[in-house]
């Protein structure tokens, strides 16, 4: 996200659809941006001001287009980098049996369903610590650059003051 500019993105949604959106600063200033969801007819449904990260769920009240936007617009110098999530509805069964009627399942079938509920949890840990890390590696090199220009700036009066003695 560029310095002094917003940007928004759409996404058409059908009424009673739950939406959630989570996102994070990964890099870049404070690490704070400006959020706001919008739902058709521009009315607003959520404003975040200067935050590092948040997850905000909401069920659409009705069909049409709806803007998540990311303003970055406080900030004169420097740029941002955001991980974001938008998930639309909910996850199908994945037997379709489940879906039709209740039944008891299988011990297999339960297994599945098990791992396959572990395995989400798991997809949605490893994205936190992708992005921690992202960010982590971000502070790493930014302490690095400027630990460098203050050894050369050090060796640079090193210099200065042996030439003057």
């Amino acid at each position: 996200l560029p310095d002094n500019s917003e940007e928004c993105f759409y996404e058409d949604l059908k009424k009673e659809a739950k939406t959630t959106l989570e996102y994070q600063v990964l890099s870049g200033g404070n690490y704070d941006v400006d959020v706001v969801i919008k739902g058709p007819g521009a009315s607003q449904i959520y404003a975040g001001q200067r935050k590092q990260y948040d997850s905000h769920t909401f069920t659409a009240s009705s069909d049409g287009v709806y803007s998540f936007c990311f303003s970055n617009e406080f900030s004169s110098f420097t740029h941002k980098v955001i991980y974001f999530d938008l998930v639309v509805g909910d996850e199908s069964p994945i037997l379709d049996r489940m879906s039709n009627k209740q039944t008891a399942l299988t011990k297999l079938e339960s297994s599945c369903v098990n791992i396959h509920e572990n395995l989400n949890v798991l997809i949605d840990v490893q994205t936190h610590h992708r992005n921690r890390e992202s960010a982590g590696r971000n502070l790493a090199e930014m302490l690095n650059e400027r630990v460098s220009y203050w050894s050369v700036g050090e060796s640079i009066i090193i210099v200065v003051i042996g030439i003057g003695q």
